[in-house]
């Protein structure tokens, strides 16, 4: 069996399953990454492919885009599966939605992603600040299509009503694991609020935008969910009217996050994608590298949404 020492008040497996090819055959060339980084920081914005160090970064810099982290770099939760650094977060910048929208357009974008950090401290969770930022983004780049990746808001049903009325162009919010493994990879979270939040946003865009709107979600795998836990969780999310899916091999950031209980091979996501899409999931994006916002204009087109 394998053993566990405490490092950091986190879990840290020791001898915990190597890297296989599929994964180490992406490496990330921190050269390629300067100039996007440089043009970054000169305006105040961060990005989760940083702050969250994604796999893909390199793929994602070197093309020109990146997914737009908003409402600071410090989170109020402390998910086991995530490496932003968590405590008390510094007062919203008031610039940062007409920043990013000036940084949309700089960069020639087609469609651009809004993630956050958790803001429990915030009576709305942020849902305003994301809707003021979707609003600068499509007042500066008219036909520019606009994802929203936001928390659960603790459950603030009117606060995913205010980010729906400003019309983004998909509604992501990620349940990231199965419904048992909540208390060790998301411990504030909870999934039927996560599935709450996607209903309501679901039902207001369709009513607001008609059949145009989407919603997505997304999945961790290599935590130790089951494949059985897997089928009731597509299940789940179908019934909640999730158009889109993505599927990822989770990847442990630091040694201080949760380890990898093993690493799925491409085959079986390819699997899994035709189990997610029996349930009725109508787009499932699935392979060890996806990530919620990776390659998210192809997703989305591959939706119907329409992009400039």
């Amino acid at each position: 069996m394998p053993r566990f020492s405490k490092r950091v008040g986190r879990e840290v497996l020791e001898g915990h399953p190597r890297l296989p090819a599929w994964i180490t055959k992406e490496r990330v060339k921190l050269s390629d990454l300067h100039a996007m980084k440089k043009d970054l920081r000169e305006s105040h914005l961060h990005t989760v492919c940083e702050e969250a160090r994604c796999p893909n970064r390199t793929h994602c810099f070197t093309q020109g885009t990146a997914t737009f982290l908003l409402m600071g770099e410090v989170c109020t939760r402390a998910c086991g599966f995530c490496s932003i650094r968590s405590g008390k977060p510094r007062e919203l910048d008031p610039r940062e939605p007409a920043e990013t929208a000036e940084r949309v357009a700089a960069l020639g974008l087609r469609f651009a992603v809004l993630t956050s950090v958790n803001r429990d401290d915030l009576p709305d969770g942020g849902a305003a600040h994301f809707a003021e930022t979707v609003l600068a983004i499509r007042r500066r780049n008219p036909g520019v299509g606009v994802e929203v990746l936001v928390p659960d808001f603790l459950g603030d049903l009117e606060a995913v009503a205010r980010v729906v009325a400003a019309g983004p162009a998909v509604f992501n919010h990620n349940t990231e694991t199965v419904p048992s493994l909540y208390p060790e990879v998301r411990p504030a979270g909870r999934f039927e609020r996560s599935l709450a939040v996607l209903r309501r946003a679901k039902a207001l865009g369709t009513s607001l935008y008609g059949s145009a709107f989407r919603t997505k979600s997304g999945l961790m795998l290599g935590l130790g969910e089951t494949e059985a836990e897997l089928a009731t969780t597509f299940q789940a999310l179908a019934e909640a009217d999730v158009d889109i899916l993505t599927l990822g091999q989770y990847l442990r950031p630091t040694r201080h996050q949760l380890p990898v209980r093993r690493y799925v091979s491409p085959e079986e996501f390819a699997d899994l994608g035709r189990q997610a899409k029996a349930f009725g999931l109508r787009t499932v994006y699935a392979g060890p590298l996806v990530r919620s916002s990776f390659n998210a204009h192809e997703v989305a087109e591959m939706e119907g949404v329409s992009i400039a």
